[in-house]
């Protein structure tokens, strides 16, 4: 089957590749002359493990290119996948559908034949039947249909996520739709993975419910981490616990300085927004919201405890800043709210990060970037992790704490224990949902 993508953003270029090594003629397209040109050159323009030598060998095996040509790319397809930007709107918190419905109405105008249109991107719920009626309208004699097919990709594991999903959604409104689509997703059907077909409306609001709920896990622990350390509960036995209840399960339990990321942020308002619109308020939603904003001003009460009330004139060392680690995300990361504070406060910051400094250096100006781990700490205050890269998960704490001025550690991921931290040397210690120490 021939497939184009419009978009070669993470979504876009993910998906684009994983249908060619489906075995799909796919084709992606991109205004932006310049990234194209990176993709034709075997470049990928963002960090997923293992998307460059997918694409490399799709590529080679000529399922899969590039082009800013849209007319050359919607030859002959049977389906148009639109996997374009859905910013948050100013103002109103709502999903910006600027690119959304452009992409519908030029794919409308340079159409031939029967083809399936088919909306990648989030979108607030109603979104793909205003993407028929804009369509119908710049082109009355396509013959075609829309199709909503929310992606569910984490950063990081994005493409076992496409091979091994745990459920693909589809929503039409025809059979023919519904056969294409089935057409598409035939290797996953044949080794049994679940593909669920709906109604455009429950396909889009599927997606903002599974993230407002992931969103709610990981703020509810956050939560009862607060409270942990009140009463002096450990929330990593705590989470174990509940995560062992089958009803419950373990994941997103893993208390930390808040969400970030491209979808949870964006969605979790998009979704609040929807509600006051129709009168109907996700009231859950919105404190998580508050909550998770909160998370993050708390965590920074920490470090300036561990700072004694004040970070003018110390050295604290970052490690990690991207919103979660296998990915260069920036987007909505805790660290552009801590790291900025730490600075603004009067701290020298040292950076490292794997994947980070590429968005970072915009996104967080006045910092110090290292690419190593103990040449950062080298005469620090302070230790903060804030980002759980494999790199930083065995570190020698005791080179680290010999070569601090202060050996202080925030571990705001829960890392490492009070008493490994202890033992190699550190003088001060906290985490999030556990006892801090503290010795002279």
């Amino acid at each position: 089957m021939r497939i184009a993508v419009i978009g070669t953003g993470y979504v876009g270029l993910v998906s684009g590749v994983c249908f060619s090594d489906f075995g799909h003629d796919v084709v992606c397209v991109d205004r932006d002359a310049a990234k194209i040109d990176r993709l034709e050159r075997g470049e990928v323009p963002i960090y997923e493990p293992g998307l460059e030598p997918l694409m490399a060998r799709n590529v080679e095996a000529g399922r899969l290119s590039f082009t800013t040509d849209l007319d050359a790319a919607l030859e002959a397809v049977q389906a148009v996948f639109i996997a374009v930007g859905t910013p948050t709107r100013r103002g109103d918190g709502h999903a910006d559908l600027t690119y959304v419905m452009a992409a519908a109405e030029e794919v409308a105008r340079k159409a031939k034949g029967y083809v399936v249109i088919v909306t990648k991107s989030t979108v607030p719920v109603g979104t793909n039947a205003r993407v028929a009626e804009v369509v119908a309208e710049a082109n009355p004699d396509l013959d075609f249909d829309v199709a909503s097919n929310p992606e569910f990709l984490r950063e990081g594991a994005a493409i076992d996520d496409f091979m091994r999903p745990d459920r693909v959604v589809v929503g039409v409104t025809s059979e023919r739709a519904g056969a294409v689509m089935s057409e598409i997703y035939r290797p996953l059907f044949l080794r049994e993975f679940p593909i669920m077909v709906t109604d455009l409306e429950s396909a889009e609001m599927i997606k903002y419910a599974a993230n407002a709920f992931l969103a709610t896990k990981i703020t509810f622990i956050n939560e009862i981490a607060a409270l942990c350390e009140k009463v002096g509960a450990d929330v990593k036995q705590v989470s174990r616990g509940m995560g062992l209840d089958g009803r419950i399960g373990n994941k997103f339990l893993h208390a930390g300085p808040g969400y970030g990321g491209s979808c949870f942020p964006k969605d979790t308002r998009a979704l609040a927004r929807m509600g006051q619109e129709h009168a109907a308020p996700m009231r859950i939603t919105e404190a998580v919201m508050e909550v998770n904003e909160e998370t993050k001003r708390r965590m920074l009460a920490k470090l300036r405890d561990l700072c004694d009330d004040s970070f003018n004139g110390k050295v604290i060392a970052v490690l990690g800043v991207t919103f979660k680690p296998n990915t260069d995300d920036m987007r909505d990361a805790p660290s552009l709210t801590i790291v900025p504070a730490l600075v603004g406060g009067g701290a020298e910051v040292r950076v490292v990060d794997p994947q980070g400094r590429h968005e970072g250096e915009a996104l967080l100006p006045n910092v110090d970037w290292h690419d190593d781990p103990y040449a950062a700490c080298a005469g620090a205050d302070l230790l903060v992790l804030l980002t759980e890269w494999n790199e930083f998960r065995a570190l020698d704490l005791k080179r680290i704490a010999g070569s601090m001025r202060s050996p202080r550690m925030g571990d705001l991921r829960n890392i490492y224990t009070a008493d490994d931290v202890a033992e190699a040397g550190f003088t001060a210690y906290d985490s999030v949902g556990r006892m801090p120490f503290a010795r002279d």
